[in-house]
């Protein structure tokens, strides 16, 4: 038996103005379900954000990834999703959404280790 699991990723994008399409990665979120994992690795580049709007709230932007860092994480900092399971919290996670940070869409993959997954998802898709 194969020591390797099917994971599901997702892309956390900033789109600073979304008149002009643009955005900047900023994330990854990643589920395996049976790990029963759900994780979120990011990592803002603000001078690629200031580039596509000199005006963008960075602020702001750092707050709500951190708080989807904290939906993945459970406990006090997910909120009312505390209660859900992890693939719900990344089915949450993964709804399209018209605010600053959204979702890409989904892929998937084979891994033994989801944790070093997001971390190598990260290197190769956002940093």
């Amino acid at each position: 038996m194969s020591d390797r699991h099917v994971f599901e990723y997702a892309l956390l994008r900033v789109v600073p103005r979304v008149e002009r399409g643009e955005c900047v990665n900023a994330g990854v979120l990643v589920y395996c379900r049976p790990k029963t994992f759900v994780a979120a690795r990011t990592h803002l580049d603000e001078a690629r954000l200031l580039a596509l709007d000199p005006a963008a709230d960075l602020p702001g932007v750092r707050a709500a990834l951190r708080a989807v860092e904290g939906v993945c994480a459970g406990g006090e900092a997910a909120g009312q999703a505390a209660r859900d399971d992890a693939g719900r919290r990344f089915r949450w996670l993964i709804a399209p959404r018209s605010t600053i940070v959204q979702p890409g869409p989904v892929h998937t993959g084979l891994t033994a280790d989801p944790a070093a997954e997001a971390e190598r998802l990260l290197d190769l898709l956002v940093r």
